[in-house]
């Protein structure tokens, strides 16, 4: 903790804007939206099926966008990025308040994918990898506790929202807090932060953007095909564990309400396991802890399959936390050490459009093995799987790479 508290101390301008620019993004986030399923599905008369693709769609379609519009970073200043990606979030608040047919949900949906799931981490994360080398793990974790403050924090706003205001007054909110809170504070942060953060790489003067490597070098490195079943394979199963939460809740014979307590545990795991990280990542480098990154993962759904009661929720909400904690400084500092940082924007943004696809999947792939009668032991078996072939793909990529 000291560590953490000494490299605050001197970069903590760069750090809350890392930290902020995450949370904001929460509201795009398959947690967050969740909470407002029944009340959409009731006031648009949509069946659950409809209501599930139009999020699928919307998702899908924030993917393609980030392969496209993810590079700029490289290329704009950067108060100019995150300001434009935190407009098009307060743009999507908005039309999810005047949602009144499906087609104006799929757009709200579209826009809050993009914005808050995609481009606000993707500023944030870019950012920190991009700035900070020796200290990279740190400043990942510390940028992305500010999910875990979301998980633990707005899930409870947006209830009390709800029952003050109504699901669409609580959209006017989060939308009013753009303009107020997130673009001024960053705009003061940025100012504060080094001069050079505020100079796309691609009009440095040094040779670091012609140095690094980009998309299509990556998408030619088989290595990187061997590591992408690993990098991507948290964010799949714990978005279809979300989106079916109902599924489990049945299986288990569990309380909604228990559940939903759980969530603080999941929160600090969360932020625990990614402060720990963070360091081991300084110490040991991204690519050498690859193959480990799903043990907690894979002990959550054993967890899950194996066992019955109610201890099994806090217990695998622990474990669920300490998975997405850890994926986050790991899977981070790895681009940046592999392929430079120069060109990181561009391949961050392919990336996440990866990550992005793969959570529109698995919510339809998890209801349909769902709805063809799999059990509980059966689907998070076959993930246990799935998880053991990704790791064991993942040694013979890049924690076999040796970097000057």
């Amino acid at each position: 903790m000291t560590l953490y508290l000494q490299f605050i101390r001197r970069n903590w301008p760069l750090l809350c804007f890392g930290f902020v620019s995450i949370f904001w993004g929460n509201f795009g986030q398959s947690f967050f939206v969740s909470w407002y399923g029944a009340h959409i599905q009731e006031s648009l008369g949509l069946s659950a099926a409809l209501y599930g693709s139009l999020y699928s769609a919307g998702t899908l379609g924030s993917a393609l966008t980030i392969m496209a519009v993810g590079g700029l970073i490289d290329r704009w200043p950067l108060q100019r990025f995150a300001a434009a990606a935190g407009a098009g979030l307060m743009l999507a608040c908005l039309i999810m308040l005047l949602s009144y047919h499906a087609l104006t949900l799929l757009l709200g949906f579209y826009l809050l994918r993009l914005c808050g799931q995609g481009l606000l981490p993707h500023t944030a994360q870019t950012t920190m990898a991009r700035y900070f080398d020796g200290d990279r793990g740190k400043a990942l974790s510390l940028s992305a506790s500010g999910v875990p403050l979301g998980e633990i924090i707005l899930p409870l706003l947006a209830v009390a929202l709800i029952a003050a205001v109504g699901w669409r007054g609580s959209w006017l909110v989060f939308a009013a807090s753009v303009p107020l809170l997130y673009i001024p504070l960053i705009l003061y942060l940025l100012r504060r932060a080094p001069e050079d953060t505020n100079t796309p790489p691609a009009q440095q003067t040094n040779a670091t953007h012609d140095t690094s490597k980009g998309r299509r070098y990556m998408l030619r490195d088989y290595r990187f095909w061997l590591a992408l079943p690993t990098v991507l394979t948290a964010p799949f199963i714990v978005t279809g564990i979300f989106i079916q939460q109902s599924f489990i809740l049945t299986a288990k014979n569990w309380d909604p309400l228990w559940l939903a307590s759980c969530f603080i545990m999941y929160g600090a795991a969360h932020w625990l396991a990614s402060l720990f990280a963070g360091v081991l990542v300084d110490l040991f480098s991204a690519r050498r802890l690859l193959p480990f990154m799903q043990l907690p993962l894979i002990a959550a759904l054993a967890v899950l399959a194996l066992y019955n009661g109610q201890w099994v929720a806090p217990v695998f909400m622990i474990l669920l936390g300490s998975t997405i904690g850890v994926v986050g400084p790991i899977t981070g500092s790895l681009w940046a050490e592999v392929y430079g940082i120069g060109k990181l924007g561009s391949l961050r943004s392919l990336l996440t459009a990866f990550m992005v696809l793969s959570t529109a999947i698995s919510p339809v792939l998890f209801g349909v093995l769902i709805d063809a009668g799999i059990s509980v032991d059966g689907l998070f078996g076959s993930c246990i799987l799935g998880a053991l072939a990704a790791s064991a793909l993942v040694i013979f990529s890049y924690p076999r790479l040796k970097l000057d």
